[in-house]
């Protein structure tokens, strides 16, 4: 039986605009909500199994929680035979490709890490992403600009030649950053990843989802109710003294477990800040493509902020 492959884009990708041109044709893309539901009825009308993507690369993981909620709304028969998949991306991933990138660019050059603007919360993954970028990279400048956010991409640009870069390169964190064309003493250091390495990275991530119903009837779905419990003010706990244990470990452990199975290694610091270089993704390593075929039955083709 042949397959749906549908991926859901947020802010990381202009809800899946930016994401034409990347994923080959056979993927559909959607913003989620009703484009998802009518693009589920459909493939599971014509008796095609669906795998659902949720394509972030680690900075919205309230897009993974709400595909979960949008394939409970579904009928018992829509459900059957259709499956959420793990992230594309977490953010230990993205620290990896991005450090990747920088292995490119000359070391008088700064860096600037750019990506859409989310909420709060997402654009601080931001700067903590840039942080790593340069805690475990040889470039002295690494700084932040938010497409729509503050700071804007003029701003950063900005900040790097205050702090006596020459040229700035953009390294893109997310799906949506074009090429900064107008903005003097740029380059585009990008993309973030070549189409073959993010058709392999789709491809594993819907073999596994696959794997995982047939072998335990798990679709993925309850679990990805949960992505965004951590995100956000319910654990943000300000100066009034208010602290507990919330009985996980710590925040977004989630986001840990892929480094050693697709490529990027462990979380280089993630929330474990003890950690050294060692234990960081592999500098200098092609972005991680470890099934380059189409998955069986299912065809997908700082400087520190201041």
């Amino acid at each position: 039986m042949t397959g749906r492959v549908i991926a859901v884009g947020g802010h990381e990708s202009d809800g899946a605009a930016a994401l034409t041109g990347v994923l080959g044709p056979e993927v559909v893309r959607v913003a989620g909500g009703r484009e998802l539901v009518r693009e589920v009825r459909s493939a599971r009308a014509g008796g095609e199994r669906v795998c659902v993507v949720p394509m972030t690369l680690g900075r919205d993981p309230s897009l993974v929680a709400d595909a979960a909620r949008t394939l409970l709304a579904l009928d018992a028969s829509e459900r059957a035979g259709t499956v959420l998949a793990e992230p594309f991306g977490t953010t230990a991933h993205l620290v990896g490709w991005l450090r990747t990138l920088a292995t490119r660019v000359p070391d008088d050059r700064a860096l600037l890490v750019t990506a859409p603007s989310g909420d709060p919360f997402s654009d601080a993954d931001l700067f903590r992403t840039a942080r790593l970028v340069r805690q475990y990279g040889r470039h002295r400048t690494v700084e932040v600009a938010l497409l729509g956010g503050d700071p804007g991409l003029a701003e950063g640009v900005r900040r790097c030649r205050a702090l006596g870069a020459p040229r700035v390169v953009v390294l893109p964190a997310a799906w949506a950053v074009p090429e900064p064309t107008a903005v003097p003493h740029t380059e585009y250091g990008g993309p973030l990843l070549s189409g073959s390495a993010a058709a392999g990275v789709l491809t594993s991530r819907v073999r596994e989802a696959q794997d995982r119903y047939e072998r335990s009837g798990d679709d993925g779905v309850a679990r990805a109710l949960a992505a965004d419990h951590d995100h956000g003010h319910a654990h943000s706990h300000g100066p009034d003294g208010h602290d507990h244990d919330h009985g996980h470990g710590h925040g977004h452990s989630h986001s840990h477990g892929h480094g050693d199975t697709h490529g990027t290694g462990p979380d280089p610091g993630g929330d474990h800040h003890h950690r050294t270089p060692s234990h960081a993704p592999r500098a200098g390593a092609e972005p991680p493509v470890r099934h380059q075929g189409a998955a069986p039955d299912l065809v997908p083709s700082h400087r520190s902020p201041r």
